[in-house]
């Protein structure tokens, strides 16, 4: 199992990548598969660990992260003859080695960061197996093993007791993510608004956010901590997620859920796949659709909301699902 090493896997607070590495290698594991896990060296895992980074490179200054990630990757391949399948995680440098290696590769697509990488996925497409995060997320130009959903560890979360009701922002501050529209959506609503997430754009957040901040109305909480997640979107009377892109996926969407909270969130990208409009959330398309959805939000059903999310994103499915896509690709290989 490749993971990314821009932080510990799994990650302290932010790394979405790094928490899908932790969440199916610790699957894998508990299943009965013998799994090594590429990593930082200080990670967390009952599977083997391999190391050559100490720590994320997002986490010491020192580290030369171009340096890093290519010992990262090699030593994976170094040692390909020792598995009967590399799993990548880490995006699109490891294909470039994959031709070398008898080994099968699968890749993990966790979305697209611009279009002038397509041309390397497009290059390996034939000799190895890509698996989609979303229907929403494929490429035309390219061939799936599979779409696999995200699962998480629902046992993390639960139904809060005495839900609150300010609004959540939770994610990155960037945006993409619409951190300034959560904003005007709560102000609108007359509603406070926290604000959960690590600073990516400080630009955005200095012009767009920052000014709006007053620890009354609207309330910045950093980077969550992973054991203070559930508290935080449990707590809220709905998510927004108002992204101004196609989001692959979206961990804190089905973890919201997980804890019964309503998702309000533009309808673009996997929101589709992952709400079921009017039962766990609101798609919508403007601020005003979202002002009106907060509303109702308040008549849906929380348990409603935690039983769906629970039935459709476990991380059991998850683990049947890409074992199912390591043996085909297996059994063709051979």
């Amino acid at each position: 199992m490749l993971a990314p090493i821009a932080w510990r896997t799994p990650p302290r607070h932010y790394g979405p990548w790094e928490q899908f590495a932790s969440l199916l290698t610790e699957g894998l594991v508990a299943a009965g598969h013998h799994v090594t896990l590429f990593a930082t060296a200080d990670s967390i895992t009952t599977a083997t660990l391999h190391a050559t980074a100490p720590v994320g490179w997002s986490e010491d200054a020192t580290i030369d992260a171009k340096v890093a990630e290519c010992l990262h990757v090699a030593s994976v391949f170094e040692h390909a003859r020792a598995f009967d399948i590399i799993h990548n995680g880490f995006d699109f440098l490891p294909l470039t080695y994959s031709d070398l290696v008898t080994t099968p590769v699968v890749t993990t697509i966790h979305g697209f960061s611009s279009d002038r990488i397509i041309p390397v996925y497009e290059r390996y497409d034939a000799t190895t197996a890509y698996v989609s995060i979303s229907d929403a997320d494929r490429h035309p130009n390219l061939h799936y093993a599979a779409t696999v959903h995200h699962g998480i560890a629902f046992e993390e979360f639960a139904i809060h007791p005495k839900p609150g009701e300010h609004l959540l922002f939770f994610g990155r501050i960037h945006p993409d993510k619409g951190t300034a529209r959560a904003i005007e959506v709560a102000r609108r609503c007359g509603r406070r608004l926290h604000i959960g997430g690590i600073i990516q754009d400080e630009q955005y957040f200095r012009d767009e956010v920052a000014p709006h901040i007053d620890g009354e109305q609207v309330r910045y909480l950093g980077a969550v901590e992973k054991s203070a997640r559930a508290e935080v979107l449990g707590s809220a009377h709905a998510l927004l997620h108002l992204i101004d892109f196609d989001e692959p996926f979206g961990y804190s969407v089905v973890e919201a859920m997980a804890c019964g909270t309503p998702v309000v969130a533009n309808s673009r990208g996997s929101m589709g796949e992952l709400i079921v409009h009017g039962v766990t959330g609101f798609l919508v398309n403007d601020i005003d659709s979202a002002v009106a959805a907060v509303s109702a939000a308040g008549d849906l059903q929380r348990r409603t909301v935690a039983e769906l999310a629970a039935e459709r994103f476990t991380v059991a499915t998850m683990i049947d699902k890409y074992v199912d896509v390591y043996r085909d690709v297996i059994g063709k290989r051979k």
